[in-house]
């Protein structure tokens, strides 16, 4: 393959005369970035035929911050009849084995390097997470299951029923794919049935109560389709995405009686600065779609939120609002491990049951011993999906890596061929808050979950793993595991000994569900919020007290929609670009 790749290159330098080492960049570019308009962020000229101004100062119509699950299709919709500049601070999917298999979903996560797809971070509940970095968001990292939201959802955010039912199946149609049912998950679907989450609803992306199968953004060749895909859609005369452009701030014009976006200083993969500017018109717009850890930080960076802590940093004020980084919310999720003594193939999310007690239950398999181990993993809960490895070597101590090992050890065997099942608790009560550590774009921000800081929250965990005990115990599951029947404190003992978070452990966390709870929860990374509708944005997601910035991403949810988001946050990014362009050209608009 290398060869191959070298060959490419060699001729695309052959063909159109480059004979430096710049060119030979370009057309390395030219092989990886996949389409023209994407291009890295060094590239990018103070002039353009984008500029409606008469100097020579390039100017868009919409300058998009974040290319992720939201982002990309943002940019697509609008570039359709507007000048779009998609600015994003990773680099491009298409080349990246991490990313475009499913069998390496957890070697994508396990890299911790500057240049990774993840970055990763702890919150203050000592709960290790990660975001996306990387062209594509979170698609490009995540377990790849695709549902809608409940029509419950859609009317709570006060959204256009028709056109997010016109919104989804553009996507859908696109990158997402009917899976091909591993046995596990045809298994566990059995087990589901066996222990009352019923009907079933087969193959379906509505969310409703029962078993079903979902859709994923893996095709059944297990190579990820990601939002980056539906750039395709693009008009490429204007649209121009930069990679590896890091935002530091947006730019306001504070003269008149409110603050006014003007455009956004971004640091290029050099290290150098660069300005964009918006057009004079008054419906251009910056639009922050960075997520839900990257766009409350952006806020405050650009000097929008709680005046004493910016104030603090010696951030100049733009506007005052004590809610940005408000509300923060992460869905709890705890595991449970199941052993089995028969090979099982590598599947993620394709099954899930919707209880009416507010729990989700999900499984996954194969992930076992492989050379990419530091010991062994176990899916997502496995040190290299988002637990020990996502720690910094430098703080990584032997006396914690150690302890790590000895725990694998402790595990019977039979353990590591299996998978786990989770459960997810559906709209968590309980909420946090996000603060800036300092005026670093590239460093995490301070983030607390306040994960079962209400006892609802920890009943529904309960809830939840009992269910789960229950289907690995149903004779249809033992039946495909090959095992004896596990007592649940057999399952509980497994699971909090292969657990990896920075929370204590007790001696009593198989004998306490509640405990167990507390102890072993983890991400399944669905967090959300901290710009909320109402409080930081209005409901057609302006930035309140501001003109001509928006927000569209996760942080703007009070609760994550579906079983998984990502679907909800694709079609949101289509349907807000097609609401924009409506309200700018009437139904008129080419979309």
């Amino acid at each position: 393959m290398a060869a191959f790749v070298g060959a490419v290159k060699l001729f695309l330098c052959l063909a159109l005369g480059l004979n430096t080492l710049s060119s030979l960049q370009g057309a390395k570019d030219f092989y990886e970035f996949r389409y023209p308009f994407i291009k890295r962020a060094s590239s990018f000229s103070s002039s353009s035929s984008f500029s409606s101004s008469n100097t020579d100062e390039v100017s868009y119509d919409y300058i998009i911050v974040g290319g992720g699950t939201a982002g990309c299709p943002l940019a697509a919709t609008l570039s359709r009849n507007f000048s779009v500049l998609l600015l994003e601070r990773g680099g491009v999917p298409f080349s990246n084995a991490n990313v475009s298999f499913l069998s390496n979903f957890h070697i994508a996560l396990a890299d911790t390097s500057p240049s990774s797809a993840s970055q990763p971070f702890v919150s203050t509940d000592g709960v290790l997470n990660a975001r996306a970095r990387v062209l594509g968001g979170g698609t490009c990292i995540n377990a790849g299951f695709y549902t809608r939201a409940n029509s419950d959802f859609i009317r709570r955010v006060g959204w256009d029923a028709r056109l997010v039912n016109e919104s989804y199946p553009w996507v859908e149609k696109q990158i997402v794919h009917q899976p091909k049912l591993a046995g596990w998950q045809g298994a566990f679907k059995d087990g589901l049935l066996d222990v009352g989450v019923a009907p079933y609803n087969g193959f379906t992306y509505d969310h409703i109560y029962g078993t079903k199968v979902g859709g994923t953004i893996f095709d059944r060749f297990g190579r990820r389709h990601t939002a980056a895909e539906l750039l395709a859609t693009a008009n490429p005369k204007m649209l121009t995405v930069l990679v590896y452009a890091t935002v530091q701030k947006v730019l306001f014009d504070k003269t008149g009686k409110r603050p006014k976006a003007m455009g956004v200083i971004f640091k290029d993969e050099n290290g150098n600065q660069h300005q964009a500017f918006l057009t004079n018109s008054r419906r251009s717009e910056v639009i922050l779609s960075c997520g839900a850890i990257g766009t409350p930080q952006m806020l405050m960076l650009s000097g929008i939120g709680p005046k004493a802590e910016l104030e603090k940093l010696n951030i100049s004020m733009v506007l005052h609002n004590e809610f940005v980084g408000k509300g923060m919310a992460d869905n709890p999720m705890n595991s449970v491990f199941v052993p089995t003594n028969r090979p099982v193939e590598q599947s993620l999310i394709q099954t899930v049951g919707i209880t009416k007690m507010g729990v989700y239950i999900e499984a996954s398999s194969g992930f076992g011993q492989s050379q990419d181990s530091i010991h062994c993993h176990h899916g997502i809960l496995s040190a290299e999906i988002g637990q020990l490895s996502t720690i910094p070597p430098k703080e990584r101590t032997p006396e914690a890596i150690q302890a790590f090992l000895k725990r694998k050890r402790d595990l019977p065997h039979e353990a590591f061929k299996g998978g786990f099942i989770l459960e997810k608790i559906a709209r968590p009560i309980s909420t946090g808050h996000l603060n800036l550590v300092n005026t670093n774009i590239d460093d995490n921000p301070s983030v607390t979950f306040n994960y079962f800081g209400h006892p609802h929250d920890l009943q529904r965990c309960v809830d939840g793993i009992r269910v789960a005990a229950k289907v690995i115990q149903s004779d249809r599951f033992t039946n495909f595991t090959k095992c004896d029947k596990p007592t649940v404190e057999k399952l509980l003992n497994m699971s909090v000994k292969a657990n990896i978070n920075l929370i204590p452990k007790h001696t009593n966390d198989t004998k306490s569900l509640q405990q167990f709870c507390k102890d072993t929860v983890i991400t399944i990374w669905h967090y959300h919020g901290g710009c909320h509708v109402g409080k930081v944005v209005n409901p057609d997601h302006r930035v309140l007290g501001t003109s001509r910035l928006r927000i569209v991403d996760g942080s703007t949810f009070s609760e994550s929609p579906g079983t998984n988001p990502q679907g909800t946050v694709l079609m949101m990014g289509r349907y807000m670009g097609v609401k924009i362009l409506r309200r700018r050209l009437g139904r008129a608009a080419g979309v």
